[in-house]
């Protein structure tokens, strides 16, 4: 599965008819009192007051944070999606793809509109409390209102060429049709033609989270289950108290990277490491697997850093193929180290240890870096790459330049490794740090007139990200009252007796689907059956958690739809086989990685055993 370009636009890229006023003032209001609340709930604990309050609050603002950045998403086609209409030659051929994936998406979200209205009148009389006196219905609210204004949009953008209104007819008509349909019966070949619109619908552009809850609504529409599931899985998601670290997370990376903090590590990275034979390709490496750490994307790392790496290799005589299959391999290297998103995310859908997950995942994420700086010597060796002389002054220098973008991810694995503060307050104080030195200590970022923008961007992605994990939760929903995953483990266990052959399996498996499905989705939709199985196995489950990770990670290179190559396909301006043939010596390096971290527990069990002790 590939993003649309748009999807991890730079931070600092214009943002373009994104929505409105209203929309950016109150997701930027919502955001920053998402950052105050834990982070107050962590600064009153040294006074020994009481803020529990904040937690509850934080998990119904990310709900809200969640829909209205869905709503700049969907204003500006930044939703998670196949970019394949852009490929289709201008003309009547892609105005009809276009508004074909667009009446689809209106289709489903007016769906959902009413499946949210289900939900909210069967919540209505309850007596559930947010905090402060406020309802856990009113909460709710924000879901029909946020899908009707999104149907009226995938609406109105469905119409394009020289005949906009056709596509907006064609639109309407798919809504009610989709209405209709609760006036047929649910037989066999109806729901399997659901399931084939809905596949055109992917491949013509429709948003991820559009398509999983099509997927969803139509197997619950086939079960005779209310289709309020699917929004009532959404608010499940939302209701996790680990769950608001990634837009807390998000804004930290996003305003760190609108404020300079890639070009000072490069300075600060470039002045440790230029001496080495191939110093700058091994700068480059570290760089973008501590960018991929602060922002949790591999698509902010290689549009926001590669720019400034790209033509610094080739001045420095990299080749050409070498210089940006690095770029696209190490934009996905730094998702094991804290305090990345995946890592949260998949800790919270396995229901596994966070601190143990950081703690094992350290030596294999740093394997795979060491693994990808060696290549970089023998190539920098071979071509003869230019060494600067190591200069202590400037070396120090640089690294006290980026002394305030270095304490990000220190004072989140501090906070949080000590005890002192839970993962969602470590995540809301890096937010709040990352803030405050842009705007006080590096003004690279004016209060009024770019932090409400680089808030507005990191929405997009947060909103993105939270209605695709909800939608996904609704086809797991399926999967658990269908039994999917005990029938699975039935399967495999009857079929696959040895761990090594299962593990083998799974090495495969993901790395084809880590291709094909966005990370979060994959996470989701995936853990909860691959768990069981290591459970049957006897695989630690800890352990079983870097593999999948890894393996994910991995997937980011793996054709034909790997993200990294799409994504550097289009920051580069280069053809996709091109990059499919500069990424491969890197996906190998880091296969030999994913492997060694696979088959030697010792890498990931033992450094967790060792902290234990």
């Amino acid at each position: 599965m590939s993003a649309t370009p748009s999807a991890h636009a730079p931070p600092g890229e214009d943002l373009g008819p994104i929505g409105t006023r209203l929309e950016r003032g109150l997701v930027t209001f919502f955001l920053l009192a998402l950052i105050a609340l834990p982070a107050a709930s962590a600064l009153a604990r040294l006074l020994n007051w009481d803020f529990s309050s904040a937690a509850v609050m934080a998990k119904h603002l990310t709900l809200w944070v969640g829909f209205l950045g869905s709503l700049l998403a969907a204003a500006s086609g930044r939703h998670l999606a196949l970019s394949t209409v852009g490929a289709i030659p201008e003309g009547p051929w892609r105005d009809a793809a276009h508004a074909v994936g667009h009446a689809a998406s209106a289709a489903a979200t007016a769906l959902l509109v009413w499946a949210s209205v289900l939900l909210v009148r069967s919540q209505w009389d309850s007596q559930g409390q947010v905090a402060f006196g406020l309802r856990e219905a009113w909460s709710q609210l924000v879901m029909p209102g946020g899908f009707a204004v999104m149907a009226v949009r995938f609406a109105w953008l469905a119409g394009t060429g020289p005949r906009p209104w056709a596509g907006r007819a064609l639109a309407v008509a798919a809504a009610a049709a989709a209405f209709g349909l609760g006036w047929l019966p649910a037989t066999a070949p109806l729901v399997t033609a659901l399931l084939l619109v809905t596949l055109v619908a992917f491949l013509l552009g429709a948003p991820v989270f559009v398509v999983m809850s099509s997927v969803a609504m139509a197997l619950f529409f086939r079960e005779g289950t209310p289709i309020s599931a699917v929004p009532n899985a959404i608010f499940d998601v939302a209701s996790n108290s680990s769950l608001p670290a990634i837009p807390l997370l998000t804004v930290a990376g996003y305003v760190l990277a609108e404020g300079g903090a890639a070009r000072r590590l490069v300075r600060a990275y470039k002045g440790f490491f230029g001496w080495m034979p191939g110093g700058l390709a091994v700068m480059a490496t570290f760089v973008c697997a501590v960018f991929t750490t602060f922002t949790g994307a591999s698509g902010v790392t290689i549009l926001a850093v590669g720019g400034l790496l790209y033509p610094a290799l080739r001045e420095d005589r990299y080749p050409e193929g070498f210089s940006l299959g690095l770029l696209t391999g190490a934009g996905s290297l730094g998702l094991l180290f804290p305090p990345s998103l995946p890592v949260i995310l998949y800790a919270v859908v396995a229901k596994a240890d966070i601190k143990q997950l950081f703690v094992a995942g350290f030596v294999p994420g740093l394997l795979m870096v060491l693994l990808v700086s060696a290549y970089a010597v023998a190539v920098g060796v071979r071509v003869q790459a230019p060494r600067q002389r190591f200069e202590p002054r400037e070396a120090f220098r640089a690294l006290w330049g980026a002394k305030w973008d270095l304490g990000l991810p220190a004072l989140v694995v501090v906070s949080f490794v000590s005890g002192y503060a839970t993962i969602v307050e470590s995540a809301a104080l890096a937010a709040a740090y990352s803030i405050v030195v842009e705007l006080a200590v590096f003004r690279e970022l004016k209060p009024a007139r770019d932090l409400p923008r680089v808030l507005s961007h990191a929405a997009t992605l947060v909103g993105s990200v939270v209605l695709l994990l909800g939608t996904a939760l609704g086809v797991t929903s399926w999967f658990v009252d269908a039994e999917v995953p005990t029938r699975l483990v039935e399967w495999m266990t009857g079929h696959v007796h040895s761990p090594a052959l299962f593990l083998l399996m799974l090495n495969v498996v993901l790395l084809v689907l880590g291709s094909v499905l966005e990370m979060y989705s994959a996470i989701v939709v995936l853990a909860p059956l691959v768990v069981p199985l290591g459970v049957q196995y006897g695989v630690d489950p800890i352990h079983l958690g870097v593999v999948f990770l890894a393996n994910l990670e991995l997937g980011f290179l793996f054709p034909p739809m790997g993200l990294n190559l799409f994504l550097s396909a289009q920051r580069f301006n280069r053809p996709l086989p091109s990059l499919y043939r500069h990424a491969f010596p890197f996906l190998l390096i880091m296969s030999a990685g994913v492997l060694a971290i696979t088959y030697l527990p010792a890498i990931t069990t033992g450094v967790v055993g060792l902290f234990a002790g």
